[in-house]
């Protein structure tokens, strides 16, 4: 009898290592992606902020294998809602997370709703374990949502689709980012003046909330994210004359001809906001061309290299920017999380949080420098195919 009770305890040490370098094999990644989420910061002293996201039970033993257990990477889907400079800051944080995590991540950049709608159907059909999209009209995209999201995880990002059945929007208050921008077109203008406003889509939830969040701020109301002012309609208050918002369907050239068409109608225009990552550019060349470089003042969205170069030799007044690689970064990161441990391991409140910020003159070189840095890291990190089509 001692001699069986002597082998049951040596094979029950065998199982008990071999538990265990099983567990801290894959530890660290269950980890990485539940206990903490990295978001950049631009302070020059510091690259990473690290706090908790996730509970750890939600990952425990999870690793880079898929959710099904197949032993084969998990592959997930980041979707854009155009193709811009921000979305290949976002795809370099996407990737870098898929290399941390040891998944696969396809970025698609689809050019218009019907391409969007496509990308969507094609992740579904080739079993992807969760996509993240900015939808680019959440209103009318609600019921095509939902049929992803009841097939596989979905979270939104940059742009949110509240009504519909996402498990979680990952991004910024864009109507507080608004009156991030409109403190800065007050410090670029503090006696007021006449400004256009400037961006792609008014269809987008981020679109809407921005501009809003910009007049609010400029005409000293209450904050109120619903409220909604007429793109049409000009706006007076607080100093300033708000002369109207043009749109431009994602389309840069119609973007620089609104610009162009602005300074024509108004020759004595004081600022144009431009709230989309390539309107400030647009808004540029039409300054340069008209001769007005400098004279009228710029303010604008999202970190544009011509934006920033325009910061720094005072062309631009100022940016806000978002953050576009904590955007695909995180996406991947929280659709991990989601895949193993269910809607249960989404953050809390279903909204994860990452700052805007304001970029001047003072601040921008830091910036681009930090910006460099993230896009250096997420070079060469782990990626599925690209392109319209999953």
């Amino acid at each position: 009898m001692e001699k069986y009770t002597a082998w049951f305890w040596l094979l029950g040490a065998v199982l008990f290592l071999g538990l265990m370098r099983w567990t801290f094999r894959d530890w660290r990644k269950a980890l990485l992606a539940t206990l903490v989420v990295r978001v950049g910061t631009t302070a020059p002293s510091v690259s990473r902020r690290m706090f908790p996201l996730l509970p750890l039970l939600a990952l425990a033993g999870c690793g880079s294998g898929g959710p099904d257990g197949s032993g084969n990477p998990a592959r997930y889907a980041f979707v854009t809602n155009g193709v811009a400079d921000f979305w290949t800051i976002a795809e370099a944080g996407a990737k870098r997370a898929a290399q941390d995590l040891g998944v696969e991540v396809g970025v698609f950049m689809p050019g218009s709703l019907t391409d969007q709608k496509q990308v969507l159907e094609d992740a579904v059909t080739r079993g992807y374990a969760g996509i993240a999209v900015s939808p680019i009209d959440p209103a009318n995209q609600t019921d095509m949502i939902n049929r992803a999201a009841t097939a596989t995880k979905l979270v939104t990002h940059d742009s949110d689709a509240p009504a519909s059945d996402r498990l979680a929007y990952i991004g910024m208050d864009n109507y507080t980012a608004g009156r991030l921008c409109g403190a800065l077109v007050k410090e670029a203008l503090p006696e007021g003046g006449e400004i256009m406003i400037l961006i792609g889509r008014m269809e987008q939830d981020n679109s809407r909330r921005r501009r809003q969040g910009v007049i609010d701020e400029l005409l000293g109301r209450s904050e109120d994210p619903d409220r909604f002012d007429p793109p049409g309609k000009v706006i007076e208050g607080g100093g300033f004359r708000i002369l109207g918002t043009l749109t431009d369907a994602f389309d840069f050239s119609k973007a620089k001809a609104n610009a162009e068409d602005a300074l024509s109608r108004h020759p004595d225009i004081d600022g144009m906001v431009g709230l989309f990552a390539y309107n400030p550019p647009a808004i540029l060349q039409a300054l340069e061309q008209a001769g007005k470089l400098g004279e009228v003042k710029v303010v604008g969205f999202d970190e544009d290299a011509q934006t920033l170069s325009g910061i720094a030799a005072g062309t631009v007044y100022g940016t806000v920017v978002q953050n576009p690689y904590e955007y695909g970064y995180q996406s991947v990161a929280v659709l991990h999380s989601l895949a193993a441990g269910g809607g249960e391991a989404a953050p809390q409140g279903g909204f994860l949080e990452i700052p805007g910020q304001q970029i001047r003159r003072e601040n921008v070189e830091a910036f681009r420098r930090d910006l460099a840095e993230k896009l250096a890291d997420g070079a060469g990190g782990a990626g599925d195919d690209e392109g319209a089509d999953p």
